[in-house]
């Protein structure tokens, strides 16, 4: 995968924390940095952590599974991807408006669990990691701080429109790397 290729899979993954990000900065009365910066390191963090544990998982067992890859990766990036396409016709939670840790740390897991099986499909299409998470992270970090802000300035309007987009994003990507696989030998 080109890195083109990784930011726009990071995009994908990094809409729920920015659905997330905009419920949450519908909850602030008047934003502080401190708004956007919890919410942008805890979802920004766990977005690179996941694909890096993903990684170091799908590795253990890539070897056996390396003729149908491809498979496999499209078949999560569909899953994961339809499943954010779902969520962004469903309807509306209420958000929590606190920023505790206890209220940031389940958010954070729950919006990076997809990054874990797009990191297991890393190890399979053998992406270098480390850039990978770092991508993943930045993009995550900033798409979640514009989140707070947009979501303390405009509401509740474009979260469902952010979750529509990251699983068309993801969808999209999961056909390409089949497509390259079957037709390119990618």
């Amino acid at each position: 995968m080109s890195y083109w290729e990784i930011f726009l899979l990071a995009v994908g993954l990094s809409m729920d924390a920015f659905a997330v990000s905009i419920c949450k900065g519908l909850t602030v009365k008047k934003l502080k940095p401190a708004h956007m910066l919890i919410p942008a390191a805890y979802f920004g963090g766990f977005q690179g952590l996941m694909p890096l544990l993903g990684f170091l998982l799908g590795s253990s067992f890539a070897w056996l599974i390396r003729d149908f890859d491809h498979w496999i990766a499209f078949v999560l990036l569909l899953l994961i991807g339809g499943n954010m396409i779902r969520e962004s016709f469903g309807k509306e939670e209420k958000a929590d408006p606190s920023f505790a840790p206890k209220a940031m740390l389940p958010l954070a897991v729950a919006t990076s669990i997809d990054a874990l099986a797009v990191g297991i499909t890393f190890s399979f299409l053998e992406v270098h990691i480390l850039p990978a998470v770092l991508i993943i992270t930045a993009t995550t970090f900033c798409f979640s701080m514009a989140g707070i802000k947009i979501g303390n300035v405009f509401g509740q309007k474009f979260k469902s429109k952010a979750e529509l987009l990251g699983g068309l994003v993801l969808i999209g990507i999961g056909v390409k790397i089949l497509i390259e696989h079957i037709f390119f030998g990618g």
